[in-house]
């Protein structure tokens, strides 16, 4: 009978330390994302990478690009585009609105509208209204994937579908009517959001093709001002 009731207290000592060292109940998929967007709309400056796969070899597109992303609205970077048949490296300034490029066999920048290169004003991605914060926010079906490391980080991957006239607004899409498919990377300590594959018919309706949005050093001190034009 002693044996019993000792048996009995100590299983109910095991519950109750059980209960007391249990976790907060796991972050849903749909508030990393919040979490995600409204860090990123606090980000005063990011680097940015962009890459692609699938892109087609003709036609004019926009396939690649690095540079620095500084809030309100500016960028100061070099995009990679398909032109005429041919890969070109533009270095592009974008400030307040106004896109500059050195376009190829000139030796200063000039005036242009981002449209004929195949994309838009790479200023505007750290905007709420029209940057890449707007996928995270309009994500659908959002599910958490696996945690693992992204450059020595933990990060926690979701999937999720973005509207295709979204993605259409911020990059590109042949096909607005069909959703992206999204998988997200979110350092689960800061909440920033380092990574975005996204995949769907940006170049041609019914074929996929691939970005990845890279984005790094958070709030480093960026300075971007228009070059002279001439």
């Amino acid at each position: 009978m002693v044996l019993r009731r000792a048996a009995a207290l100590a299983a109910g000592l095991l519950v109750a330390l059980a209960g007391c060292g249990s976790s907060e109940p796991e972050e849903s998929a749909g508030d990393l994302l919040a979490r995600a967007k409204t860090t990123l709309d606090d980000t005063s400056s990011l680097h940015f990478v962009l890459t692609s796969e699938g892109a087609p070899t003709t036609g004019t597109a926009l396939t690649g690009g690095e540079g620095d992303i500084a809030r309100p609205s500016s960028f100061d970077g070099t995009l990679q585009v398909l032109a005429a048949g041919s890969s070109l490296d533009l270095a592009v300034v974008s400030v307040d609105g106004t896109v500059f490029a050195q376009l190829p066999f000139t030796s200063g920048f000039s005036v242009v509208d981002p449209a004929q290169f195949g994309f838009g004003d790479p200023g505007a991605l750290l905007d709420p209204d029209t940057g890449i914060s707007q996928f995270l926010a309009e994500a659908e079906s959002a599910e958490l994937g696996e945690e693992r490391r992204l450059d020595g980080e933990v990060v926690r991957e979701v999937t999720a579908e973005v509207p295709g006239a979204l993605v259409e607004e911020v990059l590109t899409s042949a096909d607005p009517g069909q959703p992206v498919q999204a998988r997200f990377s979110v350092a689960t300590e800061s909440g920033q959001l380092r990574r975005a594959e996204l995949t769907g018919p940006f170049y041609a309706a019914g074929q996929d093709a691939t970005f990845t949005i890279e984005l790094s050093d958070p709030d480093a001190d960026v300075e971007i001002t228009a070059p002279p034009v001439g």
